[in-house]
């Protein structure tokens, strides 16, 4: 049986909560923007997974919405941005 769509989702934050934990303790502002990116990132691939597995499995029972994620800090979004860009 497949693990509810919360609890994956709680995994992935409480992974990504730790090591952002770390890195702010290490008063690491540039790995704690890199975990703030790629925690955003991680989430939204994930629930795209989650969203096809639900489709494919074919339960038929609505699901609940998920929450919202919570809002970001926009300086480390614009930062995002700024690498994601200078790749290309």
């Amino acid at each position: 049986m497949p693990r509810q769509r919360q609890q994956i989702l709680d995994n992935l934050d409480a992974v990504y909560r730790e090591a952002y934990d770390r890195a702010k303790a290490a008063h690491d502002e540039r790995r704690m923007a890199d975990l703030d990116a790629a925690y955003q990132r991680e989430q939204l691939l994930l629930e795209v997974l989650l969203d096809i597995r639900d489709t494919l499995a074919g339960s038929g029972a609505p699901r609940a919405p998920t929450p919202p994620a919570p809002p970001s800090d926009p300086v480390a979004a614009l930062e995002t941005i700024r690498r994601i860009t200078r790749l290309r």
